[in-house]
């Protein structure tokens, strides 16, 4: 039989004493709250009551027993609603992965928010590049850009954000601007090597999707090295519009091949289990991915009229 639930049947008869009353409380018949004591006093090789035919009383040890089974009891109930309030508050710490540029200022943001809305909460920020071992790591949540490579990891797609092809107008002054995405053959850009395939630009065109090979002198695996790359007329690059939005708006940096769409920057959350979520997860998940979508799924022909 199950120790704890003897130990329940053990505290409310020695409560109410008698087996009748006890067993009445937790809803079981006589018979069975009299095996559970039976149970308890042959592992514990003693008595626990003294039992006649008119009277139920705890011997010494049982007196003994009650206080620690009581004890253990209420423990264990303390736990199971810490463990129940952890599901429905987010509390304890949350520790996040994310990309550097958009850990930095969009998740970063988004955090700071999420901070204010739940004191008990505290949150650890890792801004690398690679995503490392969730499990091994700690992680509860990992941000992921572009396209999961294994389908077996739990995600949710939070946003998806514009791409575009810019470069800085002294640039373009001196090697022209591509009218079509055939003419990038011709040009240096800037290439994310950590974004598959690195070195393929693909485009939309009336027949469909093109895909152009593309060269250039400067690799990164991160996109605000190659946005500062392509600010120093490095080249064009192809990049996330929440990354260049104000560069572009300043005239530092200018939109090229604005006819042929691209195919946008899918942005996931990761996280090691699918079910069981905890309060802290759930709620930053959701938080995140309604705070999120509307500031990076910009459709920059849209929002900015291009000269």
């Amino acid at each position: 039989m199950d120790k704890l639930t003897s130990m329940k049947v053990f505290e409310r008869v020695a409560k109410a004493g008698s087996f009748v009353g006890g067993a009445r409380e937790l809803g079981i018949s006589r018979a069975m709250a009299t095996k559970h004591i039976m149970h308890l006093e042959s592992e514990l090789r003693t008595r626990l009551f003294n039992r006649t035919t008119r009277s139920l009383s705890l011997t010494d040890m049982g007196v003994s027993y009650l206080e620690r089974c009581t004890q253990v009891l209420q423990d264990i109930e303390d736990m199971e609603s810490a463990i129940t309030h952890l599901q429905t508050e987010p509390r304890g710490t949350l520790k996040i992965s994310a990309p550097p540029v958009i850990g930095a200022t969009h998740i970063t943001r988004a955090v700071a928010e999420f901070l204010k809305l739940y004191p008990d909460l505290n949150v650890e920020m890792i801004l690398q590049s690679s995503h490392g071992d969730l499990i091994d790591d700690g992680i509860d949540i990992a941000i992921y850009l572009g396209d999961l490579e294994d389908t077996s990891m739990v995600a949710r797609k939070l946003a998806s954000s514009a791409m575009v092809v810019c470069g800085s107008p002294e640039y373009l002054a001196k090697h022209g601007i591509p009218e079509k995405p055939e003419d990038l053959e011709y040009h240096s850009c800037v290439v994310n090597w950590a974004s598959a395939p690195r070195d393929k630009w693909k485009f939309k065109t009336d027949t469909g999707y093109t895909t152009i090979n593309v060269t250039g002198r400067m690799h990164s695996n991160v996109a605000d090295a190659n946005r500062v790359a392509a600010l120093n007329g490095v080249g064009l690059v192809m990049i996330a519009t929440y990354v260049v939005r104000r560069d572009i708006e300043k005239g530092k940096l200018q939109t090229v091949l604005q006819n042929y769409a691209l195919p946008p920057l899918d942005i996931h959350a990761v996280y090691p289990h699918r079910k069981y979520l905890s309060a802290k997860v759930r709620c930053f998940l959701d938080f995140l991915q309604q705070w999120l979508e509307p500031r990076v799924a910009i459709s920059w022909a849209r929002e900015i009229p291009i000269n």
